[in-house]
This record gives structure tokens, sequence and C-alpha cells, in this order.
């Protein structure tokens, strides 16, 4: 089988995740069914939703919810984010109310579109860095790596490769995803739950946030008003700007299931980029509804750059607003990539 029927099958044929009836863990008279097999239906499909009352209690009212906002008993998809949502259903029988609850997973509604690459440009890549967050910002590449001990922050002549500047980090952290917006460089570490902030100017550090209910940090991007996070899951979370509190998520969902190991990130043209941790691939993806939109297999990459003990996957994607292409890297990759994308 071929590298790249590989690589999409592994996307595309994944495990729907669902719960069962009562996710609070709470005992209730009452159960919410659905006519959908599973509880999964597609966006824009309805659902039927019907009490089951096995004790025959006589119910005055029934009204339904997902997660906050009132809904029909007859649901319709149309306009929802993907993912796993909660459904609750309050019933009040003889002066009595009580909550039942179940899981409705939404996914898209058409397959995602399958792209290839044309290589334009290869430059020169340290072989030593372990990449993990890659942007433009005014011509140059900024880059982020990992690893203890080794993980720094730099901006790169990406022409040359020539490292213009360059600070370290503490040995106890290991460099993550990184995303520059309004003059500050954000850089994530990985498993030390801290963010820090630095002059895009000076490389000064400026300060730094802690992360909120993602447990790791993983990849940036920024869409020049918000900034959104990966934390190794199937969610993006979206960060305010100013204040660096995850502020909501998207879960990222084919037509088929969902995604996990989302990594770094880039905001290219209203879609957020976003590589597979270890698939040596990219999504495109809908930033409102978390859709995939379209897949990209850059697995052959690996096999231009220089074999070493040290070679990792694909890690490393950017944007060049000035030719309007794309810059894709690895992990000790003594190579950088300039492309450019199609519909396969």
């Amino acid at each position: 089988m071929s590298s790249f029927k590989l690589f999409i099958i592994t996307v595309l044929s994944l495990l729907l995740w669902t719960c069962g009836d009562n996710p609070n863990g709470k005992k209730s008279n009452f159960s919410i069914t659905t006519d959908a097999k599973n509880n999964t239906i597609a966006l824009g499909e309805t659902i039927k939703l019907s009490i089951e009352n096995p004790k025959n209690k006589t119910i005055n009212s029934i009204s339904y919810k997902i997660n906050k906002s009132e809904i029909d008993e007859n649901f319709n998809a149309k306009d929802m984010p993907l993912g796993v949502h909660t459904i609750t259903a309050t019933v009040t029988y003889d002066e009595t109310t009580e909550e039942a609850h179940t899981n409705l997973t939404i996914l898209n509604n058409v397959a995602p579109k399958i792209y290839s690459y044309k290589i334009l440009n290869e430059y020169p890549h340290d072989i030593t860095s372990y990449t993990q967050g890659l942007e433009f910002y005014d011509g140059f590449l900024y880059e982020s790596t990992g690893q203890y001990g080794e993980s720094k922050l730099r901006k790169v002549d990406y022409k040359t490769g020539e490292v213009l500047k360059n600070t370290n980090l503490g040995n106890q952290y290991f460099g993550e995803g990184l995303t520059i917006l309004n003059n500050n460089i954000y850089q994530l570490t990985w498993k030390e739950n801290i963010g820090f902030v630095y002059s895009v100017d000076t490389f000064e550090k400026t300060g730094s946030f802690n992360y909120g209910k993602s447990k790791e940090g993983w990849g940036l991007c920024n869409d020049g008003k918000s900034i959104f996070k990966t934390d190794g899951t199937n969610k993006i979370w979206k960060l305010n700007p100013d204040t660096l509190v995850e502020e909501d998520y998207i879960q990222i969902y084919t037509n088929t299931g969902k995604i996990d190991r989302l990594n770094e990130m880039e905001f290219i043209d209203g879609k957020i980029y976003a590589n597979i941790y270890q698939r040596n691939g990219v999504l495109i993806i809908n930033p409102e509804n978390g859709a995939v939109e379209g897949v990209i297999d850059f697995s052959p990459l690996q096999k231009l750059v220089k074999q070493h003990p040290e070679l990792d996957v694909l890690n490393g994607i950017a944007y060049n607003p000035e030719t309007k292409t794309i810059f894709v890297t690895g992990k000790d990759w003594d190579k950088l990539f300039e492309v450019e994308v199609f519909v396969k």
C-alpha cells in the first residue's frame, strides 16, 4: 500500500466517541432516546428526541437543551459546531423537576478534499532544530524548538538559514508552538503549563501565562484577532489575545470521526492548517465549526531530507504573505520546503 493511501486511511478511518445516557452520573427516573444510530448524526441532519418513562410517571412538561440552548424534540444540527454535545431534558412531574442527559455526536456532512503539493523551492534548515513552531513575520521566519535542554526561540533568514536572533529556554522547559500578534511573540511549553511572551523586536521576555483546561501546550496560530492553541487532543482552544485566557474551543471532526494529536498550526486565508503529530500530514480546518475540509499528505518530503538517527516527523507549517506560499519542515530536518498546494 502506498504511503499516501495509508495516510488517508489512517486519517479518515477513525472511531467515533460517544457516551451513554447520563454523562453526569446521576440516577434519573427518565432517559433520553433518539432515532439516531449511536446518537450520531451529520451536520444538517435532524434527530428526534423522546423520553423513556419506565415508572410511568405522570409527566406535565418536557423541555430540551443542547449545551445551554433550548431546542425542540425534532432537532436539526444545522450551523452547529461539530463534536460531542450534551443534550439535557428537563422533565416536570408531580410538582417535581428532574433532568436526564445524553450525548450527541455531530459529524461533518462531507468528506475532506484530498490535496497534493508541488515543491517550489528548497532552503537550508538547521538539522539540530527540533521544530515545534514556525511563523513568518515581516519577511523573517520565527521558529520555536523543543527538547529539554535544547529548546530555543529564533529569528531566521529563511533563504540562507542564518540565525539573526536566538534565545534559549531554561533546561526545565520543553519548547512548543509559537505565534506572533501585536508585536508580541507567544511561545508554549509542553508539560510545564506555562507560555511565554516576548517582544518581537528585542526578544526580551515581557510576560508569561498559564494554561486553563487544556493540559498541555502543542501548537499556536492567530487570525489577527484571536489566538488558537492545540493541546494534543482533537480540540483547538480559542484564547483571548489580551488576557490569554481560554475562552472556548472547537472539536475537530471529519465525516467519520474525530482527529486527535493536532499539533503545529498556521492560519491561512480563513482556515486553520494543522499538523497531525506523527502522520506527516496537514489538515485544513474550518475554524467556525471544526470541520476538516481538506487533507494534505506531505509524507514524501521526509525522504528528501538528510537521513540520520535523530531525524523525526514533519512538524512546522508557515505562510509567507509576501510570496503567498506555504513553507513546511520537520523535526531535525536539514531542509525547509516552499510549496504550492492544490486539490488532487
